[in-house]
């Protein structure tokens, strides 16, 4: 019995918006007979278009396409292929970074806890199962416990730059990106600007057509690299910013460290 109403529920839910679509339909072929009649009978008012809803009909895609097109493709293509490059750049290290960040106050303390119970060996198998620059660098440090604290110190330095430059592993490019988008723009603007002047001279008249045509499609180029420019650079900033938190934590974590392997030594 529950499937039947369910069944007939379905049913009706399917059949009103085909009833509605039909009513909608029936109207707007009565609106149009009537719309056509009034046009019949007065022919000689001008037809009122409405660019904002034109423009809305658009889409914002297509609208993007279309300005693509009028700023000419050999001079658009470069900068688009700027934002796809530096966008993957910047995606893969956003992504890498936030795998790299590690919980340190709960990996000190697994430390601390295999110290106390294994000794060195303990906490190394500790921080060589934990993913991250701070667990590497930890490894790095208690591989040279026997050494001395000092050489735990210099250890962590040292490993510390190595981990650091692998953070910063990409930057250089969408550093590039941000800084050759506005470049490839301004070109494709001045190749654009002699095109126009060489069309005036061509036609032996300034037309205010042609020279605003022109330079519309020239300024087309420099528009869109510098959106380019503006969106990576927000990549950019917030990567840096990553980074720095990472290296802050990486340092903290490492003086915490050093901080308990001299409370171990002394303890023993």
């Amino acid at each position: 019995m529950k499937k039947l109403i369910a069944l007939f529920m379905l049913s009706g839910i399917l059949m009103f918006p085909v009833t509605t679509k039909a009513q909608d339909a029936d109207a707007q072929d009565t609106a149009a007979v009537e719309t056509t009649e009034v046009v019949e009978a007065a022919p000689t008012e001008p037809a009122i278009v409405d660019d904002e809803v034109m423009a809305e009909e658009q889409g914002f895609h297509q609208i993007i396409k279309e300005k693509f097109i009028e700023g000419d493709p050999t001079y658009m293509s470069p900068v688009l292929i700027c934002l796809i490059l530096g966008l993957a750049v910047a995606l893969e290290r956003i992504v890498t970074l936030n795998l790299s960040t590690t919980n340190t106050k709960k990996l000190l303390s697994k430390v601390e806890a295999a110290l106390e119970q294994g000794g060195i060996e303990a906490a190394k198998d500790v921080t060589k199962n934990t993913k991250g620059p701070v667990a590497s660098i930890f490894t790095q440090g208690l591989m040279r416990y026997t050494e001395g604290i000092e050489m735990v110190e210099k250890s962590i330095i040292a490993y510390g730059s190595v981990e650091m430059g692998r953070l910063e592993k990409g930057l250089v490019w969408i550093s590039l990106f941000i800084s050759l988008a506005p470049m490839l723009g301004f070109m494709g603007t001045v190749i654009g600007m002699i095109g126009a002047f060489d069309a005036i001279e061509a036609a032996g008249d300034i037309s205010p057509s042609l020279v605003a045509g022109g330079i519309k499609i020239a300024l087309l180029t420099t528009v869109a690299g510098l959106i380019v420019a503006i969106i990576l650079q927000l990549f950019y900033n917030y990567l840096v910013s990553k980074i720095d938190s990472l290296v802050n934590d990486m340092e903290d974590a490492s003086i915490s460290l050093v901080d308990i392997l001299v409370k171990h030594k002394l303890s023993k």
